[in-house]
């Protein structure tokens, strides 16, 4: 797989990368918050399950599955990441049938996806369709200029503002909101300016 700048593909890049490095970042982070069964949708080259099970408490991860548009990608990720306990499938993230595939899960890892569809609404739907009742789902996104504006990467339909990322994720009736600088993720100051948001979204 040809690294484009669509996607992070660690094997391609330098360890140095600021890009990368953001995103191994947002990985780690979100091993803290990692069940027995987690998806990481919108999977990519694949190096977010050794991430999430190399950072997790030992033994508190059982199954990782991978879901990808790309049937490139999807073959990579097991050529170069497949383990005994993580598996990578295509399939669509706006497919409402995802749940009757692949079930449901403890844990949900989406990041840099919501900004690739129109119809966020429904990619929202599908990630608690495949939610467990007590899971967690984790999704991050880059800030921009808003909904409905033109941005500068052309894979993007469009980049939220701060507001409107938040304002989106009101389906979930629990949300904490972090925000990510280079490396760093934390609750938000009000002195800093951040890149991204993450969010860690519950049901209940």
């Amino acid at each position: 797989m040809e690294y484009t700048g669509e996607r992070v593909i660690p094997k391609q890049m330098n360890p140095n990368n600021g890009m990368l490095q953001e995103h191994i970042a947002r990985y780690r982070f979100a091993a803290k918050f990692c069940g027995a069964r987690v998806l990481d949708i919108a999977s990519g080259a694949g190096y977010g399950p050794q991430l999430l099970l190399e950072t997790a408490p030992k033994g508190s991860i059982a199954e990782i599955i991978g879901i990808d548009a790309s049937w490139e990608a999807v073959n990579y990720a097991r050529w170069h990441y497949a383990q005994d306990n993580v598996r990578f499938y295509q399939g669509n993230a706006l497919d409402v049938t995802l749940p009757q595939i692949f079930g449901t899960f403890d844990t949900i890892v989406s990041f840099e996806t919501i900004e690739h569809f129109a119809d966020a609404q429904r990619f929202l739907q599908v990630l608690k369709s495949l939610a467990r009742p007590s899971a967690q789902i984790i999704i991050s996104t880059p800030f921009g200029r808003g909904r409905g504006k033109p941005c500068g990467d052309p894979y993007h339909v469009w980049q939220y503002t701060p507001a409107e990322f938040s304002e989106l994720l009101e389906v979930f009736p629990s949300v904490t909101m972090y925000h990510q600088r280079d490396t760093v993720i934390e609750l938000p100051q009000t002195d800093t300016r951040y890149w991204l948001g993450v969010a860690v979204c519950r049901l209940t």
